[in-house]
C-alpha cells in the first residue's frame, strides 16, 4: 500500500508545526523584513524593562514581527497583555544594601503593539472584538508556504517522515 505521492495523491502540505521554531521564524523574518518599516525610535528602545540594553541585532524587528505572527498564529486570539507577558524576563532584585529575590518583568508593550499593528496593516492579523488579535487566511497561508519551503531546505533526519 503506497501512501501520498504514489498513487496520484498530494503529499500532505506542510504546517507551522511541522518545523522548527528558530528555523520558521527565521524564513518568515527574511519575507518580513522588505514588507514592515522599523520606526525610527526601535534601535534605542529596549524590549523589556529587564534588559540593560536595546537588541543588538541587525533584523531584530522583522525577527520580532515573525516570532509575533507565529505566537498569534499558534495562541490566538491573543491580546498584548498576554504577548508582553511571554516576551518578559526577570528583572534583578538585589541592590548594593540588600538581597532580593528575581522578579518577574513584563516585555515592552508598545514594541509589540507597534509590530502587530504593522502586521495588521499588512493584513496577516485581524482584530477580534474583545478577544485580542487572530491570524489572517492570509497570515497562516504565509507561515504554511513558508514551513514547506524550511522542510525542503532542511537536512535533518528526524524531519524525513514530515518531506
Amino acid at each position: 500500500m503506497a501512501l501520498n505521492g504514489a498513487e496520484g495523491y498530494a503529499p500532505a502540505m506542510a504546517t507551522m508545526y511541522d518545523v522548527p521554531a528558530d528555523a520558521l521564524i527565521e524564513a518568515v523574518a527574511a519575507d518580513l523584513d522588505d514588507e514592515l518599516d522599523e520606526p525610527d525610535w526601535a534601535p534605542f528602545a529596549k524590549s523589556g524593562v529587564s534588559n540593560e540594553l536595546p537588541p543588538e541585532q541587525e533584523d531584530f524587528w522583522a525577527t520580532r514581527a515573525a516570532s509575533l505572527l507565529r505566537k498569534v498564529a499558534d495562541t490566538g486570539p491573543v491580546g498584548v497583555e498576554r504577548l508582553s507577558t511571554a516576551y518578559g524576563g526577570s528583572k534583578r532584585g538585589s541592590t548594593r544594601y540588600r538581597v532580593a529575590p528575581d522578579k518577574r518583568a513584563d516585555g515592552s508593550k508598545n514594541l509589540i503593539r507597534t509590530i502587530l499593528q504593522q502586521l495588521e496593516d499588512a493584513g496577516y492579523v485581524e482584530t477580534a472584538e474583545g478577544e485580542g488579535r487572530r491570524i489572517t487566511a492570509e497570515g497562516r497561508s504565509l507561515l504554511d508556504e513558508t514551513a514547506g519551503n524550511v522542510l525542503s531546505d532542511l537536512d535533518r533526519p528526524e524531519l524525513e517522515r514530515y518531506a
